[in-house]
């Protein structure tokens, strides 16, 4: 957490990434399981990679699994749990994730055309909501930015929930990103490469203190949940 904003690193392939976005604040480590990314690791990967991995909460990334697929990454000690998946997916589909690992450890990342919010059926299954960029072709790691506005209305409209900002976030843009959004709760992937699944050290480094200089600018009031 840096000045109350809290943030995960994602798409991690290596220890070495690992252990920097740990030295650098982060709260969460995020590992893609979907094996059509270009930042996939497989389970026995992350496995092999667990008792050596920095005391961060762990995330594993999927998208739609079967129920069968969320209780194996369960068993293999991620802590939290974040699901893209088509926004016209059946709640039924949903509330299984959510009773195979529990509301409060599911970030739901639906895939959102513009035109559409988060439907009201999904807030009760989740804490946490995660909001990235749409692109047709795929589910997020497109590096372009989303819609902040949109993020901003989600936020304020729900204030129970835990709202998470994603997508094409990077040291340049993150001041601007925070003013627009009011997000207190990031998500820094391609951002922060120098290759897909490759962390750019210099680049992490510069998004942390980029953080820390918008809270101290723009002196806005933090809000913890």
């Amino acid at each position: 957490m840096i000045d109350g904003i809290r943030f995960k690193v994602c798409g991690l392939t290596s220890l070495v990434d690992a252990d920097f976005a740990d030295r650098c604040g982060a709260d969460y480590l995020g590992f893609n399981l979907y094996t059509k990314s270009p930042r996939c690791i497989a389970l026995e990967q992350f496995r092999a990679m667990a008792p050596r991995l920095p005391e961060r909460k762990r995330m594993a990334v999927m998208v739609a699994p079967s129920t069968g697929e969320l209780a194996t990454a369960n068993e293999a000690g991620f802590d939290f749990f974040q699901i893209h998946f088509p926004h016209d997916t059946p709640v039924a589909t949903v509330a299984s994730w959510s009773e195979t690992v529990g509301a409060k450890r599911l970030w739901l990342a639906p895939k959102l055309p513009p035109a559409e919010d988060v439907a009201a059926a999904l807030l009760p299954l989740a804490k946490y909501f995660l909001l990235d960029t749409f692109h047709a072709a795929g589910f997020g790691g497109s590096g372009e930015t989303g819609d902040w506005a949109k993020f901003a209305r989600h936020q304020a409209t729900h204030p129970l929930h835990t709202w998470i900002l994603a997508g094409g976030l990077n040291p340049e843009n993150i001041g601007d990103a925070l003013r627009a959004s009011g997000a207190r709760f990031v998500d820094v992937n391609s951002g922060v490469e120098s290759a897909p699944g490759v962390k750019d050290h210099a680049k992490l480094k510069r998004f942390v203190v980029r953080l820390h200089e918008s809270h101290t600018s723009t002196a806005a009031p933090i809000i913890q949940r």
